[in-house]
């Protein structure tokens, strides 16, 4: 089990990256972390154990990740809190539909309409059809009456105007998961990542 997932955050509530469960132990040791359970309460390390403890002796461990010593079994923290650490990692921007509307406003970037992103697609500004790539610099947020208007022309062949010309964000301080997963529901709370399977997969130019 010291393999196990553990979500970190830092001392704002805000995660900033996934470690496992042998780490996440050491932090706890030496006071550098806390665990946060589910009711939002914060443990020590003796105070972890002792609760570890109290489960195990109520109604057992047998639905919770242990990590085994000699003379206790001690719950695998899901989440835990850097006491001092309040920065966020600076990462590379993944092209991905989220952070293509994310850096677009949800707006359309030929007609201005903000709008739902069940009412938007992503536009290539020169179409692959005539050697347009699928980059940070060629792709759009549009609506369907713009994409379907626009068709397989530049915007120059059907008569449209881009609102500002499409580029590469520098970073995000959004943070993600491997491949989107959320491994525990005690990590919902702390986790922006609804329909993270779709709008986070990174994209490619095939």
């Amino acid at each position: 089990m010291t393999n196990a997932a553990v979500l970190v955050l830092n001392r704002h509530y805000q995660p900033i990256h996934v470690t496992n469960a042998k780490r996440a132990f050491t932090l706890l040791y030496l006071g550098v972390a806390r665990v946060i359970d589910q009711q939002f309460r914060t443990f020590d390390f003796a105070s972890w154990a002792q609760l570890s403890d109290e489960i195990n002796q109520g109604r057992g461990c047998a639905d919770h990740d242990v990590v085994r010593t000699v003379d206790r079994a001690i719950l695998v923290p899901r989440v835990i809190i850097l006491q001092l650490y309040d920065r966020i990692p600076r990462t590379k921007v993944r092209f991905s539909r989220h952070n293509i509307y994310l850096r677009d406003g949800n707006m359309c970037q030929y007609c201005g309409r903000e709008l739902p992103r069940t009412d938007l697609n992503l536009d290539h500004v020169v179409p692959r059809a005539q050697g347009g790539r699928t980059t940070w610099e060629n792709v759009v947020c549009c609506c369907i009456d713009c994409n379907l208007s626009k068709g397989a022309r530049t915007p120059e062949q059907a008569g449209i105007k881009l609102l500002k010309t499409p580029a590469r964000p520098r970073w995000t301080p959004t943070f993600r998961t491997q491949a989107g997963k959320v491994r525990y529901r005690e990590w919902l709370p702390f986790l922006g990542v609804a329909d993270a399977s779709y709008w986070n997969v990174e994209l490619k130019d095939d």
